[in-house]
């Protein structure tokens, strides 16, 4: 059997259906050998650097490994800025990389790169592979990196002789099983003691309560105490319930920023978020001043790196809360049924053709369950502030590290990951040009996605960054109008082109939503006004001076 087929054999027994990214001349062998193997689609995609974000997606919602693979050299590279977005995001993604014949290595072979030390930083195990006989031992050995203790990306660089080598009858092994991290018991038990003679507090969620989500009300509830989400949080919880606070941080509201810099003395209780800048509104030190905090995490790492955290929780964040509450209940919680919080005035959609208007209008029209996956643009922050949830793990934002045009290759993931679900990918122009041709993925899949495409003609957020700082922004942040939905017409996939707020109508988002794959909105729309950014704004306004 050929190394490669011996891996592929491994993944399929890790329930791996997909595999992202480009055939070339180093990774020949694997594809080959996939031709034997319908078990396993690849799904060929235009660029390396979107099947990253495919993978991720795809990790994400599909809550299992999965795999992406580039040649090498430059789709190694290719690969890089997935594999650091994989790392921040917490997600199990095998990078696997093709690579020159052993025998050629340091002789400036066509495409030659040694890529272990290049996806090293940016992945909990980046290796070279140099006999056939240990391929498949490195791969397992990766995939079990992958998926234990804090999840993250990995990498595999395999030689084509590696890939190409003869094994005698290999061993495949079973899939790997994530050992659970266990709180401390006598951690937990001093919380809740500390909890429960505080009368007053909040709860500060982050990315990290997915798949906890109805632990965190429970537990919202039992203590009776707001809960508000950071922005890569917003999607999980239901802002309808009682205790919802909104978001806190980039593009957050004003009710929400009110508790933390008003809420002096009041506990808190930091759940998934590891704190970064976006999180707290450039790191706000009202967060925690004057406060007693708790924090808890599945990765050490985030305790007291900006702020000074009383007691820190190590373990997964579901058996932390599910510890915690019981040890609240054998203390006497719950003291009272929820409290409801002022919300603030809904915002009504109008007639002018303006950035919120539009989203507004599109989440009124579209499935409630529709999953967003939002790119990187000055629509981002209207989605945060304005748009609500509807559903569990509604959006899909990356203020981390997601790269211009993620949000497209997130969105096939994620439909791939969970096909029964409504996917509408919100992008802009410049990401539209940086990893449209997507879309054509899409529609060789038969992936039914909504790419909507908020067309300024512009970098929107370069250009009100600029005009914040400086009060004035270049010239050259502005180009030509461009129909996206005449570039989609002519790859035979359906579009519409909106010029104004009516033509945004149900029936035609119900036509684009049933054509049997892809279809794209574009929304021709320039908006002077300035996003909703929350103290990002005041932050840009005096950076300048």
């Amino acid at each position: 059997m050929k190394a490669a087929r011996a891996v592929l054999e491994y993944l399929k027994g890790q329930g791996v259906r997909h595999i992202f990214g480009i055939p070339a001349g180093s990774v020949n062998v694997l594809f080959d050998q996939l031709v034997e193997m319908p078990e396993i689609t690849p799904v060929v995609t235009k660029h390396e650097g979107a099947a990253s974000y495919m993978a991720a997606a795809y990790a994400k919602y599909s809550n299992q490994m999965s795999v992406v693979i580039g040649c090498s050299g430059p789709g190694g590279t290719n690969l890089v800025t997935g594999a650091a977005n994989a790392m921040r995001e917490h997600l199990p993604v095998l990078f696997l990389t093709g690579a020159v014949p052993v025998n050629t290595l340091g002789l400036n072979a066509s495409q030659e790169l040694d890529a272990e030390p290049v996806f090293r930083p940016v992945t909990k195990y980046s290796v070279m592979v140099r006999e056939s006989k240990d391929l498949l031992a490195e791969v397992v050995k990766a995939v079990e990196i992958a998926i234990s203790g804090v999840p993250g990306p990995v990498h595999v660089a395999m030689p084509i002789d590696v890939q190409q080598g003869e094994i005698d009858h290999p061993i495949i092994p079973a899939p790997p099983r994530r050992a659970p991290m266990v709180p401390e018991l006598d951690v937990i038990k001093r919380v809740a003691e500390e909890l429960v003679q505080r009368e007053k507090g909040y709860i500060f969620a982050g990315q990290g309560v997915r798949g906890s989500v109805d632990q965190l009300l429970e537990l919202g509830e039992l203590l009776n105490w707001p809960i508000l989400t950071s922005p890569q949080a917003k999607g999980f919880f239901p802002e309808e319930h009682p205790l919802s606070a909104g978001v806190f941080g980039f593009a957050g509201h004003e009710g929400a920023s009110a508790l933390i810099n008003e809420g002096d003395g009041q506990a808190l209780l930091i759940i998934g978020s590891s704190l970064g800048e976006t999180a707290t509104n450039n790191w706000n030190m009202n967060l925690t001043k004057n406060r007693f905090c708790v924090q808890m995490d599945f990765d050490e790492t985030v305790f007291n790196r900006k702020y000074e955290i009383d007691i820190p929780v190590l373990g997964d964040i579901n058996l932390s809360l599910m510890f915690l509450m019981e040890e609240l209940k054998a203390l006497g919680l719950p003291k009272a049924g929820a409290a409801a919080l002022e919300k603030p005035q809904e915002y009504k959609v109008t007639e002018e053709y303006n950035t919120q208007n539009v989203l507004k209008t599109l989440q009124q029209h579209l499935p409630a369950d529709t999953r967003y996956t939002v790119d990187i643009g000055e629509f981002m922050s209207y989605v945060i502030h304005y748009m609500k949830v509807l559903d569990y793990n509604t959006f899909d934002i990356n203020v981390h590290f997601g790269a211009m045009g993620s949000g497209i290759g997130s969105a096939i993931g994620a439909k791939l990951a969970d096909p029964d679900r409504p996917v509408a990918c919100i992008t802009g122009d410049g990401c539209f040009f940086m990893h449209g041709m997507e879309i054509l993925t899409a529609k060789e899949y038969k992936l039914p996605i909504l790419f909507v495409i908020m067309n300024n003609a512009r970098l929107g957020m370069v250009y009100h960054g600029h005009e914040l700082q400086y009060k004035r922004s270049h010239a050259s942040f502005g180009q030509q109008p461009i129909s996206i939905a005449a570039m989609a017409a002519a790859m035979d996939i359906p579009s519409l082109r909106v010029n104004e707020l009516t033509d945004l109508s149900e029936d035609a988002l119900r036509s684009l939503m049933n054509t049997g794959g892809p279809a794209v909105l574009e929304m021709a729309l320039v908006d002077n006004n300035t996003p909703p950014m929350g103290d990002r704004v005041k932050f840009l306004s005096s950076f300048g001076k």
